[in-house]
């Protein structure tokens, strides 16, 4: 269900009426996760299983995780494993390793656990750990039952599923919330391994064999799936995933509280404005708006749909006509000169962030309207002075997210220059290879990271900052930036070395570009100028910003091009 047809519209004006309507009961939570499921479920409801199932798998492991101490912080009950560290206990004497009814110790001085006294002694204080225990043996063993004896269609699935269960009982029975954290990694990570990776990866590993002259080959991953279901990539799995992870990892470093309302927990992962697209939001940002209903506010309203009108705009007024030039050239890179395959690279750099970013300000648009505030994804991203500031200005909620969940945790910069370059480069490849799964999207990702790296000295110095004219770096970054996209667009990696051979070599004629495409861009591009100068005043006065609605108004109603999915949804 697309934002800009008409089936949103009618699916709006039902949500909305009812969701004020609610307002003073408590059923508008209720109402919101369900108009949202029925969102993504009009897509295909075969696939609301995905989001269901992370749903109540993050849930269940953050209240299970929240029964456990944490390391090295408090001892555990007895019978729980804990780590000793150098605290003092409540009489001022040293803590000591703790031991259990039974007089099997569970971990000695530095922290090591006693596996065999552990599994001998089943001992439990806290019964929902004990019962999780249980349950979770018992289902480990009846799966792999299951496995073995029943679809072998299903066995590797089943397989897979038996070793995260069998996970979850160690991870009650060891009283450990590191377990509990690796057990959400590990179940989000592999539904987009499976949905988005595996036939990538059969692909290229059974190409190996056959060029090794080996019989053996990896089943096709659609071969696995159960009946019913059709093998195809979810759409929005990198961002629903995505967001529920970062709920189980922040309560895991103790930076949100566990959310004990399930409702309201799902309504956060599957709040059907950033659902497919983000951006991607946190807990701590938008758990606590789902608290209590919002203050309705006429400015939410115009504010709402002032959003929402620019974001339309730049999906069907601008992304949707440069794709027509986009695609005629890129689809077909060995019949244009080097001037077409210049200017497509130009227009796709626009088309993309045009699509994209119309998307998140439809979505914090709508949010608006409803007294919700989502992130800011994009923050004229064109205007950067260097590679490492557009991406703080380039879709924000994925690149915090990876700054704070993969840079920071490999360590940042504060493991010395040639570390934090490596740490540069892993997450930089991670993040490309997050887009998609082919070798064009991890080479786009590491032409970033090396850009990155060779320019993060050169930008902090004082010659570059104090020296370099503004737009001479702006010019410089946005070439960059548009060289790396030729690898985001092409269709393959031979055809990005044949565009970035033809641009250099190929003949020079016209590329029967529009000349109100460029006009377009260009006042575009101006504008975004003028609204980081000290002209933003009078562009956020009211005239001003009635004229621009109007002429957008109009402009959709008398030359838009309508249709067309959002690029991201492929992601």
């Amino acid at each position: 269900m697309l934002f800009h047809t008409w089936t949103f519209a009618i699916f709006l004006a039902i949500v909305l009426p009812v969701f004020f309507l609610l307002r003073k009961t408590r059923f508008w939570i209720a109402w919101l996760m369900l108009a949202s499921y029925f969102f993504y479920g009009w897509w295909n409801p075969y696939y609301l299983s995905l989001v269901f199932y992370s749903t109540v798998m993050d849930y269940f492991l953050v209240t299970l995780m929240d029964r456990c101490p944490r390391e090295g912080t408090k001892p555990a009950a007895s019978g729980a494993v804990t780590c000793v560290t150098g605290n003092s206990g409540r009489d001022g004497s040293p803590n000591r390793p703790r031991t259990p009814r039974g007089g099997v110790p569970t971990v000695d001085v530095i922290g090591r656990v006693d596996v065999a006294g552990r599994l001998t002694r089943l001992r439990f204080d806290d019964r929902v750990l004990k019962h999780a225990f249980i349950v979770a043996a018992a289902a480990a063993v009846s799966l792999l039952a299951l496995a073995f004896f029943g679809p072998t269609t299903l066995r590797p699935a089943l397989i897979m599923l038996s070793v995260l269960v069998l996970l979850m009982a160690l991870g009650a029975l060891f009283s450990s919330r590191r377990i509990w954290l690796f057990i959400s990694v590990f179940n989000n990570l592999a539904l987009l391994l499976f949905f988005k990776y595996a036939g990538f990866l059969v692909q290229n590993i059974n190409g190996l064999l056959a060029q090794a002259h080996l019989a053996a080959a990896l089943p096709e991953p659609a071969t696995l799936m159960p009946y019913g279901f059709t093998y195809l990539l979810p759409v929005g799995i990198s961002f629903f995933t995505f967001q529920s992870l970062s709920y189980t990892i922040d309560f895991y470093l103790g930076n949100v509280p566990r959310e004990k309302n399930f409702l309201r927990f799902a309504t956060f992962v599957c709040f059907f404005p950033q659902l497919m697209a983000g951006p991607i939001e946190r807990a701590k940002h938008l758990l606590p708006q789902f608290q209590k209903f919002p203050e309705i506010r006429l400015l939410n309203f115009t504010d709402g749909a002032s959003l929402f009108l620019v974001g339309l705009f730049k999906k069907l007024a601008l992304a949707n006509y440069l794709a027509c030039y986009v695609d005629r050239v890129y689809d077909n890179p060995s019949a244009f000169d080097a001037p077409a395959l210049l200017m497509a690279t130009f227009a796709f750099a626009w088309q993309i962030y045009f699509d994209f970013s119309g998307y998140t300000d439809m979505a914090r648009g709508i949010a608006k309207v409803m007294g919700f505030n989502l992130i800011l994804n994009f923050r004229n991203p064109y205007l950067a002075t260097g590679i490492g500031e557009f991406w703080t200005r380039w879709h924000i909620s994925l690149s915090s997210w990876f700054r704070d969940y993969v840079y920071i945790p490999l360590g940042g910069n504060r493991t010395g220059k040639l570390l934090t370059y490596r740490n540069l480069l892993i997450t930089f490849a991670v993040s490309g290879i997050w887009h998609g799964a082919s070798w064009t999207f991890l080479a786009w990702g590491l032409l970033h990271g090396a850009g990155v790296m060779i320019t993060r000295e050169l930008e902090r110095s004082a010659f570059y900052s104090q020296r370099v004219p503004k737009a001479v770096k702006q010019v410089g970054v946005f070439l960059f930036v548009c060289f790396a996209w030729i690898f985001f667009r092409a269709a393959s990696l031979p055809d990005a070395l044949l565009i970035i051979r033809r641009i250099f070599t190929a003949p020079w004629h016209d590329p029967q570009m529009p000349a109100l495409l460029l006009l377009m861009v260009g006042l575009i591009w101006l504008y975004e100028a003028l609204y980081e100068s000290g002209c933003r005043v009078y562009l956020q006065r009211a005239p001003v910003r009635v004229a621009t609605a109007v002429f957008m108004i109009l402009y959709l109603f008398l030359f838009s091009s309508g249709g067309g999915s959002f690029i991201y949804f492929q992601f």
